[in-house]
């Protein structure tokens, strides 16, 4: 013992020290596989803060510094993957009828179905083709309430979208859908559509993306959190693919703007509010 302390460079007293320390219990042991199954549950996608709020509500009290202190130990990150590609660009000038932008970037809706958002966007397919995701969200809870996925940005796709939509929108609603001033959301058969659905249309300025944030944001998720996480080799796939990370969108993860609550949570909170 005498010699191996001296190659060493110990002390007696440091050596007994650093071993007694290294028996102790981990009083961290069991919040840490509670990150470690929150972290694989939230499909590695949770930084600290929601990890925090998840282990909160399962009775544990730890500070957001302390998960973030325990998850760098653990080397545990949130894989975000990120990927350029082009835009998907609708606008074609005036083709019809453009809406004014009543919101003008007032992101303040509370009750779900009050407020919703709708854009394109595209992916490509591991066949070097683009596939195009129409969707519909609920601004107040982020809820996803229609998605549609075709080979065709066309007035088709966003007809499919609105018939989606449909079902979810009780009798009495009379909600706002805004959207860009892409040539779909122009023309005179949508917004009879909309018409004949109660829906009040708004639509943003000329090319500014800000003023339609909350799709905007919920694409850029969709495909740092699911889509370039895989290899997108068919319409079919990808249908099957986002349908399963809407559900897991709608009813698992958790959004801090609403203090760890889902969107399904959210709906319901304000239901019975």
């Amino acid at each position: 013992m005498r010699q191996l302390l001296k190659v060493l460079h110990l002390k007696r007293a440091t050596y007994y020290d650093r071993l007694k320390r290294n028996e102790k219990p981990d009083k961290y042991a069991r919040l840490k596989n509670e990150i470690k199954k929150i972290f694989v549950q939230s499909k590695q996608t949770y930084g600290y803060r929601r990890i925090q709020l998840c282990t909160e509500r399962d009775g544990f009290k730890a500070s957001p510094d302390t998960i973030l202190k325990l998850m760098n130990e653990m080397g545990i990150r949130p894989n975000m993957y990120s990927r350029h590609t082009s835009k998907y660009r609708s606008y074609k000038g005036k083709v019809g009828e453009v809406a004014p932008n009543i919101l003008n970037q007032r992101f303040n809706a509370t009750q779900p179905l009050s407020v919703l958002h709708t854009d394109v966007t595209q992916v490509r397919l591991t066949n070097q083709k683009w596939a195009y995701i129409s969707a519909i969200i609920d601004e107040a809870s982020r809820s996803v309430l229609a998605v549609k996925i075709s080979a065709h940005p066309d007035k088709k796709l966003i007809k499919a979208t609105l018939n989606s939509l449909k079902p979810k929108l009780p009798d009495d609603t009379f909600p706002i859908l805004h959207s860009d001033q892409g040539w779909q959301y122009q023309i005179k058969s949508y917004r009879h559509k909309l018409h004949k659905m109660h829906i009040i249309q708004s639509m943003s300025r000329k090319g500014n993306c800000h003023d339609n944030a909350p799709i905007e944001s919920w694409f850029n998720l969709l495909k740092r959190e699911c889509l370039y996480r895989h290899s997108l080799k068919s319409l079919t796939s990808l249908r099957r693919l986002v349908a399963r990370y809407v559900k897991w969108f709608n009813t698992e993860r958790i959004t801090l703007i609403h203090g760890g609550l889902t969107p399904a949570e959210y709906c319901q909170k304000m239901l019975v509010a």
